[in-house]
């Protein structure tokens, strides 16, 4: 397999969102055991990302640190928030695309939507195109999801050009369960070890799919709201629950408080994701509609 450099050093992050307790666990335990992590061939760093949110028990102490590593945004000297801060401490860490220190980025999240075990593309590079198509392979629960835009990305992920997110869930936030921490650890570990193996040029090609299903986000769809921003309505509760499943035009999607449903108006079918993620909320997301697509591999 020869379809990019070495991966010399990865580097993993949890809690990002201090109320994300997956993430934020894992981490610790990683750094209380950190063999669990050791590879013949690369070395692996462990960052928390948030612990002023982890301490405080809430998603941000003051902004979302997700969103906070646009270029422009670390290199601005007069941004202070907490989260600002802690933005450029982490750039330090592990770099940028420009400057790297890092070959490969692993952010942990949890969802309160039913994302079951989503990998959330960065760039579309060989290498973690082959990566997600063995995963999906090898565990049935896991999902590839790709944000459709063209902008800068301010994500922590986008420090590195070869770069992950893993969302699981449903788990309420401020909430850690052991089904989802057990699988996680053992995607991670399988992640490490597939690199291993592409370092060492150990696969065996015949492991890797051809050919892998994306789900590209193509619309960010918000709740009926009042001319105030006031809810008006909320997920039909056919909807509920129901990610990654195929809305039908005409299919509910919303329904108000007295009960008149509001349905799907596009001409095609579509698949949305990020339903009712709680923390999305604030952000006029009520979900993500995405189109299937499957992306060829090219070694």
């Amino acid at each position: 397999m020869s379809i990019s450099p070495l991966i010399n050093r990865v580097a993993i992050v949890g809690g990002t969102h201090g109320n994300e307790l997956t993430g934020a666990y894992l981490i610790k335990h990683f750094q209380n055991h950190p063999k669990l992590l050791q590879r013949h061939s690369l070395e692996t760093l462990t960052v928390f990302g948030n612990p002023g949110a982890f301490a405080a028990g809430t998603r941000y102490v003051e902004k979302d640190l997700n969103r906070a590593f646009l270029e422009s945004d670390l290199s601005n000297p007069h941004l202070s928030t907490y989260e600002d801060k802690r933005a450029k401490e982490i750039c330090q860490l592990l770099g940028s695309k420009k400057q790297p220190q890092v070959d490969f980025i692993i952010d942990i999240h949890s969802t309160t939507s039913n994302m079951q075990f989503t990998i959330i593309l960065g760039d579309r590079d060989p290498l973690v195109l082959s990566l997600v198509a063995y995963l999906c392979r090898s565990n049935p629960l896991v999902r590839v999801f790709n944000w459709a835009t063209t902008q800068e990305q301010s994500f922590l992920r986008s420090l590195s050009y070869r770069s992950i997110a893993i969302e699981i869930g449903a788990i309420p936030h401020g909430v850690i369960n052991a089904w989802f921490f057990e699988r996680t650890q053992q995607l991670i570990l399988e992640i490490l070890d597939f690199l291993d193996h592409h370092n060492q040029k150990t696969f065996n090609p015949q492991s890797i799919p051809t050919t892998v299903d994306i789900y590209q986000g193509k619309a960010i769809v918000d709740y009926p709201r009042q001319k105030n921003g006031e809810l008006q309505g909320m997920v039909h509760s056919q909807l509920v629950g129901q990610d990654y499943q195929p809305l039908q035009p005409g299919a509910p999607m919303f329904v108000t408080f007295t009960g008149q449903e509001i349905p799907y108006t596009g001409e095609e079918a579509v698949y949305p994701v990020f339903i009712n993620e709680s923390s999305y909320l604030e952000k006029g997301i009520a979900m993500v509609l995405c189109e299937k697509k499957t992306v060829a591999i090219n070694f």
